[in-house]
């Protein structure tokens, strides 16, 4: 699986989907993801001593965040506002966009495609580290996480519906570029093809192995298989 899977993919695409966390941004880089997650624990254990153990087991926020939502709605609704308030002021330490989105971003709509953000962050943390770095021109639509609905964040299908639907492409026109298997099972789920990106050395194979249409270890690759 090479440069010819990402040239192909990529052809075949009307629409081009970006997840935020990894292929645009490192999200938590300058705000750790334990750190919040604790916080988040911690403000949910607060209120509800018996959600202590099971959230302490995790350093995930969105984690955090489904396991709240599931034990107890209305204090889900509480953890939601506290880490959309933590991801905003976290993209704003998270330094510049990860290497090569930049070009990608550029060469997408150099290309003619229709481009999207679609990530399990907020939609207002997205925007946020958007306009921060003068990129919001090349996105026409940002479909963050549902809100007051943890449980449609990927590898749920919903958000690359709707990116589709905003978009007005089918969704086996649209490619997910993203880092994590849940992102390539929900483009698999939703019809569309998926590009694992692999930042990590394991993910190569758990991509592979979930039927990724194509694997790259760098976002500069999106940019010259769409040059």
């Amino acid at each position: 699986m090479g440069v010819d899977d990402l040239s192909k993919t990529l052809a075949r695409s009307t629409a081009v989907l970006f997840d935020f966390d990894g292929p645009l941004c490192d999200v938590f880089a300058g705000l750790p993801a334990p750190q919040v997650a604790d916080e988040l624990a911690r403000q949910a254990a607060s209120h509800d001593p018996t959600l202590s153990t099971k959230l302490t087991e995790t350093d995930d926020p969105l984690e955090v965040l489904r396991l709240t939502f599931q034990a107890d709605q209305d204090l889900g609704l509480q953890v939601e506002q506290a880490l959309t308030s933590a991801e905003i002021k976290a993209v704003a330490v998270a330094g510049p966009p990860t290497p090569g989105a930049v070009a990608s971003l550029e060469a997408a709509e150099a290309a003619g495609r229709r481009i999207a953000v679609v990530s399990n962050n907020s939609a207002e943390c997205v925007r946020s580290f958007l306009v921060r770095h003068s990129l919001d021109g090349y996105v026409r639509e940002v479909i963050g996480r549902p809100v007051h609905r943890p449980d449609l964040m990927k590898p749920h299908p919903h958000s690359l519906y709707r990116a589709a639907e905003l978009l007005e492409v089918a969704p086996s026109e649209c490619v997910l570029i993203g880092d994590s298997l849940t992102d390539i099972q929900a483009a698999h789920e939703a019809g569309s093809a998926a590009i694992g990106y692999a930042n990590k050395p394991h993910k190569r194979s758990v991509f592979i192995g979930a039927g990724a249409e194509a694997v790259t270890e760098h976002m500069g690759d999106i940019a010259e298989a769409m040059r």
